[in-house]
């Protein structure tokens, strides 16, 4: 055990290693990119996604933790590459040494590479607080100020089991109040025989109170229950789901998609299909001519959209409601069909758009829907339409692809990349400023209570 956990922290080091490697040949290679919209980070992260089939988030919080420890705890990072610290250890002592100073790092990153071999076994408390203090005796201005806890408010909805999704999150006490009290009043429109649980009845409540329904339908069954009313709506609300007809009819059990949660089971997606506010639409496939503008039809973005699913880029599970629809060949040299066309989200939209060319990213496109990339290093990733491999209807080729070169993208291309008002590390270096103020702050008004209290209680001797 010992032996595998060492060579897994080495494993790590050496991954994070050719990462922070990757982050400075690119700083160089594309040094306008500084205060463009998706910058070198975001370029770097596509790599490391499309090489480690990652996320973007995921990659990105990969690139910042390589470059921030190689950059600033070099000797932490030795120590690390010798397999003497885990990767938790990592983590902590880059959080906790963030804000300080670029001129008193090195002596720390140094001290801790001595001692931090030793606070293993400490709990994360524990941990915390030990980084804190040596962080303190280099730079006491650049200890962490804890947020504010109502900066750290949130509300996800995040797919969860086959058929449910999470909701949960922090919230403001007045808001969640109110929204205590709105479950309870929609849970208590149905009669005393409805069979859910007080626990069912606010789940449920939480979706007619999602589609602005004022009443929760009872589900008593009796044709003279006293709670039929007819429930209203205040707000038009649309969800997306897509079947077989087999499932819809009954005469399969293949589950259906709901778009942004994923895989729905068979009796759900016929509960939906039964209601009376549902619309049914088939998905039809593209004819075999392209269109002939550039914005595809809405039958053709209904396609795209349902074979495609989500960002075609590798690793990316950005839902096809956040992306765009790419033209793989630029048009008017490509053609506007299924066949050439796909869905990547706006990041990896603006990598493939703005460092494509020679020694950059480049992608083609089966009939079939298959991409294949080929990043900046030479490597080939290949992905297949996520909508095509859960509805093998839907994964067909469509077209032939004529062949079309497209002229080489002008020199004045980087112009029409969006532009940041301040490039990410002025954005890190105002956010740090701010925090170390804060520090200085409250180091100040605890000096001056201390002061205070030691002359309330000093008595002079009596002579």
């Amino acid at each position: 055990m010992g032996v595998a956990w060492r060579a897994e922290s080495r494993a790590v080091a050496q991954r994070l290693e050719a990462v922070a490697r990757l982050y400075t040949i690119r700083k160089r290679q594309y040094v306008e990119a500084e205060f463009w919209h998706t910058d070198v980070y975001e370029a770097v992260a596509a790599e490391v996604s499309a090489a480690q089939n990652l996320s973007r988030w995921r990659a990105g919080s990969q690139v910042n933790t390589a470059v921030s420890l190689f950059e600033r705890l070099p000797a932490v990072a030795a120590v690390f590459a010798r397999g003497d610290i885990d990767y938790r250890m990592v983590r902590f002592a880059l959080r906790r040494t963030a804000n300080v100073d670029d001129g008193t790092i090195g002596e720390l990153d140094a001290a801790l590479a001595r001692h931090i071999t030793r606070w293993m076994r400490f709990s994360d408390k524990k941990l915390t607080d030990r980084l804190d203090m040596w962080v303190a005796k280099f730079d006491p201005a650049g200890v962490r100020v804890p947020p504010a806890a109502k900066d750290n408010r949130y509300l996800d909805v995040a797919p969860d089991s086959l058929g449910m999704a999470f909701v949960g999150g922090v919230m403001n006490a007045d808001d969640a109040a109110a929204l205590d009290q709105r479950l309870e009043a929609l849970a208590a429109t149905v009669c005393a025989n409805d069979p859910r649980s007080h626990n069912q009845l606010r789940a449920d409540a939480g979706g007619a109170l999602g589609r602005g329904e004022v009443t929760l339908a009872c589900q008593c069954g009796s044709e003279d229950c006293p709670a039929a009313a007819v429930r209203e709506s205040a707000a038009q609300v649309v969800i997306h789901i897509l079947a077989e007809q087999g499932t819809v009819d009954g005469t399969s059990d293949n589950p259906g998609y709901l778009s942004g949660f994923g895989v729905l089971p068979a009796e759900e997606v016929r509960a939906a299909a039964g209601k009376k506010t549902a619309k049914l639409k088939p998905v039809r496939t593209p004819a075999a001519e392209p269109e002939k503008g550039y914005r595809p039809s809405a039958p053709l973005k209904d396609y795209l959209r349902w074979r495609d699913l989500t960002c075609r880029f590798p690793g990316c599970d950005a839902p096809v409601e956040s992306c765009d629809v790419d033209h793989t060949t630029p048009w008017p040299f490509g053609i506007t069909h299924a066949s050439g066309l796909k869905h990547y989200c706006r990041t990896h939209h603006l990598i493939k758009t703005f460092y494509s060319g020679p020694g950059g990213w480049r992608d083609e496109q089966r009939p079939d829907g298959t991409i294949v990339l080929t990043a900046p290093t030479g490597h080939v990733y290949t992905t297949e339409p996520h909508g095509g491999e859960l509805f093998p209807a839907l994964a067909v080729p469509t077209a032939p692809i004529p062949d079309a070169d497209a002229p080489r993208d002008p020199s004045e291309k980087s112009e029409k990349m969006p532009r940041r008002a301040r490039t990410r590390d002025e954005d890190r270096r105002a956010r740090i400023e701010r925090e170390r103020q804060q520090r200085i702050e409250l180091n100040a008004e605890r000096k001056r209570q201390r002061e205070a209290w030691l002359a309330a209680t000093y008595e002079p001797p009596p002579f």
